[in-house]
């Protein structure tokens, strides 16, 4: 039975206390999965009545509700609390929807890299296969925004045994893959050095609304809890608490407007970064010195 071996089991109560600037307690990163999607592949779904279909007009313009409305809407719900992204892109955004990347740039997010589009997993890849894939992903995002990616999500945080190793020798220095923590802590790879850093697959609004089919209170809830959590917790040693969004989930009018009432407790409630992928990445680097 083959188990992971790209890092140490290390208890979060036995490390060293890592500080934040300015005082804060928790470094919370908002990442938006900025995405394209296949019109002839099933994907995130809405319903599974139509998923059989091919084309599935009706999820697949579900989906696409985000590029056209639900990115905006959710673009400005962050920028009110000043809040900038750290956009999961996948590549093929890039070519279908210019504008958003000039609204990101606008507005002062990073881009992480995440794959080609959201119907492609990485998984089964062949190893030469998957290293042309991570180069063309972060060429087209850095010619496209003007910054080469620092981070990495795979579509579904799907990887082989080799995607730690390919993103490092690619030059990669995160990745958000790896849920299984509330700090950055480094990853075992061939060559270079690679970091995980937290992700969240529950503050996340798809297992949210379509697994457990929670409203938009519900989230917003789950989201100011985990933040009172993470901030008592953190008198013991920094936090990361990641939220992760979809413009076609969170960018509807019932949800955004709690999201919004979200941000603005975080802030309230204060000794909070905002913070970016690459920010949290420095900071956590210049503490393990």
């Amino acid at each position: 039975m083959q188990e992971p071996n790209r890092f140490d089991y290390s208890p979060i109560v036995g490390r060293p206390r890592l500080t934040l600037p300015d005082g804060a307690r928790v470094a919370v990163w908002v990442i938006p999965n900025v995405e394209h999607f296949l019109f002839d592949r099933p994907s995130t779904s809405i319903t599974a009545v139509t998923t059989g279909l091919v084309p599935d007009v009706l999820n697949y313009s579900w989906r696409d509700y985000g590029p056209r409305v639900g990115f905006w809407r959710m673009l400005d719900v962050m920028n009110k609390h000043g809040i900038r992204g750290t956009a999961a892109l996948n590549s093929d955004v890039c070519g279908f929807y210019p504008q958003l990347i000039q609204a990101g740039n606008e507005s002062g997010w990073e881009w992480m890299a995440h794959g080609r589009n959201n119907s492609q997993m990485v998984t089964r890849m062949e190893e030469e296969e998957e290293r042309e894939l991570i180069r063309h992903v972060i060429d087209t995002i850095h010619q496209a925004s003007g910054t080469r990616p620092r981070g990495w999500l795979s579509p579904a945080l799907s990887e082989t045994v080799n995607t730690p190793d390919l993103l490092a020798e690619a030059g990669i220095e995160y990745t958000a893959n790896w849920v299984n923590d509330e700090q950055p802590y480094p990853m075992k790879v061939k060559q270079g050095t690679l970091t995980s850093l937290p992700y969240a697959i529950e503050i996340n609004d798809i297992p949210a609304f379509l697994d457990l089919k929670q409203s938009g209170e519900q989230f917003a809830k789950m989201i100011c809890d985990t933040f009172d959590v993470l901030h008592e917790d953190a008198q013991h040693g920094a936090r990361v608490m990641a939220i992760s969004i979809h413009p076609f989930l969170i960018g509807h009018p019932h949800r955004s407007k709690p999201f919004d009432r979200a941000l603005q407790y975080i802030r309230d409630k204060g000794d909070v970064w905002f913070a970016t992928g690459s920010e949290i990445l420095d900071w956590y680097q210049a503490q393990r010195v």
